[in-house]
């Protein structure tokens, strides 16, 4: 098989750290277009995708992208395109999407038509009237925006942030994609102290290990398309074997994870068991207000709580006051904080360095960045420069 079009997608304001990721991979020429990172690759850049892309909601296969203002453009569009290539005869294929500012924006009409094309299309290949659908699950997913239909199959299944740890629910969970973001935008390394303060169920610390471990983060999970017979299962075993070869065994890494809550932090000790970091993570029940550290240049990455409703606002007033408080103590380290107040500085008591705009779960929030003083050079750093 040819060249396959690629992309991924992301939160709106963490793509070019997905965008990074991919071209770390070894695919170039990516570029971003309404919250799809673009990139091209053969079968094993679906696989390194899926496996590796800490950051990116799902990997898709582009299809095709065309514009449509009628049903019939629509219909005889996607008609169009080799579904053959992909599809066997037994697959099935549920259609998903959505539609904005455009001429067509009945999402169920449009489902009921991409499928009826799709059908049409296979029918004079597989010469069959009826298709059972009891194969392997390829999602069609189409999205139509300003009358540009974009339309691909999604290879990952279940969302690339669902790595297969955290199996209990705790109150407001950032999603493990958006917390390795946080880290990534940090460039934190695992040379450096981390703590989350905030660290509830324990992403933050877990995704940390897994980055100082070099553990891919889907390697403890299944995607849709490990079952396709597109993709050789030889393709899929050299892909994770080679994962399982890269772990690194971790030693003199520091990350901790405190929470006020014994539950929390009982879940997370769960959690990062179920990780295969355990080893590499420390969490126990401490009060933000009493951190403290005897290591220098560190990192805090953090989710405090935030909410809107007039009694949780002044509460969380109060906390930042004393985080800002609590934090100038380690006058060496660097906080990176995201939270949804756009007046968390003034209550920190300290303007970011830097301020980034991030979703978190659909909620506009506020990367606030503030920069420690960089560590002294070694010695043998000063050598090699």
């Amino acid at each position: 098989m040819k060249e396959i079009k690629l992309f991924a997608t992301a939160a709106f304001g963490i793509e070019s750290v997905v965008a990074r990721e991919i071209k770390h991979l070894g695919y170039g020429d990516t570029y971003t277009d309404n919250g799809k990172i673009y990139f091209s690759g053969d079968l094993e850049a679906i696989c390194k995708a899926n496996l590796w892309l800490r950051t990116a909601a799902r990997v898709h296969i582009l299809m095709g992208e065309f514009t449509a203002v009628t049903f019939d453009q629509l219909f005889e569009a996607v008609k169009a395109l080799p579904w053959e290539n992909w599809l066997p005869k037994e697959a099935e294929f549920p259609v998903t999407g959505g539609c904005a500012k455009s001429t067509l924006m009945s999402v169920s009409d449009c489902q009921s038509i991409i499928k009826k094309a799709i059908v049409e299309r296979l029918k004079t290949v597989y010469k069959l009237q009826v298709f059972p659908e009891t194969g392997p699950r390829y999602r069609i997913e189409f999205t139509i925006l300003k009358d540009k239909v974009t339309i691909s199959i999604d290879t990952s299944g279940e969302g690339l942030h669902k790595r297969g740890y955290r199996s209990l629910a705790y109150s407001a969970p950032i999603k493990e994609t958006m917390t390795s973001a946080m880290l990534l935008i940090s460039r934190w390394s695992p040379g450096r102290p981390l703590i989350d303060p905030f660290c509830g169920s324990g992403t933050i610390p877990i995704e940390a290990a897994l980055m100082a471990m070099n553990k891919a983060p889907g390697l403890d999970r299944e995607f849709d398309c490990q079952e396709w017979p597109n993709i050789p299962k030889e393709i899929w075993y050299r892909t994770l074997t080679e994962a399982r070869d890269l772990i690194k065994p971790v030693k003199d890494v520091l990350i901790q994870g405190y929470d006020i809550n014994p539950e929390a932090i009982s879940m997370a000790n769960y959690h990062a068991r179920q990780a295969g970091v355990d080893k590499v993570v420390h969490f126990q029940v401490r009060d933000v207000r009493e951190i403290s550290s005897r290591y220098k240049y560190g990192f805090i990455v953090t989710n405090p709580p935030y909410g809107q409703r007039i009694g949780e606002k002044k509460e969380n007033n109060r906390l930042y006051q004393d985080m800002g408080k609590a934090f100038r103590k380690l006058d060496t380290w660097s906080f990176y904080i995201i939270n949804a107040d756009q007046e968390f500085e003034k209550y920190f008591g300290r303007k970011a360095d830097k301020n980034r705009k991030l979703y978190n779960g659909g909620m506009l929030c506020y990367y606030y960045q503030f920069f420690g003083p960089k560590p002294p050079k070694q010695k043998n750093e000063e050598k090699n420069d």
